[in-house]
């Protein structure tokens, strides 16, 4: 897959779905698609259920529910900028083989801070209805 010059596919798994508060963050990005990550990660709730935070495990990971958008550099930027502390980009392997990029946060701090694991949920979306 050869994307434009200056663009990059991201996988957004959380408070920037469509829907959700934080989807403005993703300015004009253009939705792809739905997706679902390979079984490699853990879903973790951040601080007062305020944010996902997600990290890459060896064994005993999930797939995690979310969607593929591609985004021009200022609007990668941008929401680089708007995301909370400590979070960073990194490459996520999708099931369907595809790389992409999504925002981590760092498993020691998640630990640290003994964040609710919320991977039996599968998704974040999954997670704020269980709390409604």
């Amino acid at each position: 897959m050869t994307l434009p010059t200056g663009t990059r596919r991201v996988f957004i798994c959380g408070s920037a779905l469509r829907g959700q508060p934080d989807h403005g963050n993703l300015q004009g990005a253009k939705f792809i698609r739905p997706a679902i990550t390979q079984p490699r990660y853990r879903l973790h709730a951040a601080g007062e259920a305020w944010h996902p935070a997600i990290y890459e495990v060896e064994t005993g990971g999930i797939s995690i529910v979310g969607e593929v958008y591609e985004m021009q550099s200022s609007e990668f930027d941008y929401l680089a900028n708007n995301e909370p502390p400590h979070m960073y980009p990194t490459d996520v392997y999708l099931e369907d083989g595809e790389v992409a990029t999504a925002f981590f946060y760092p498993q020691e701090l998640i630990e640290k801070f003994n964040w609710v694991d919320i991977s039996h949920l599968g998704s974040w979306i999954a997670y704020k209805n269980s709390l409604a």
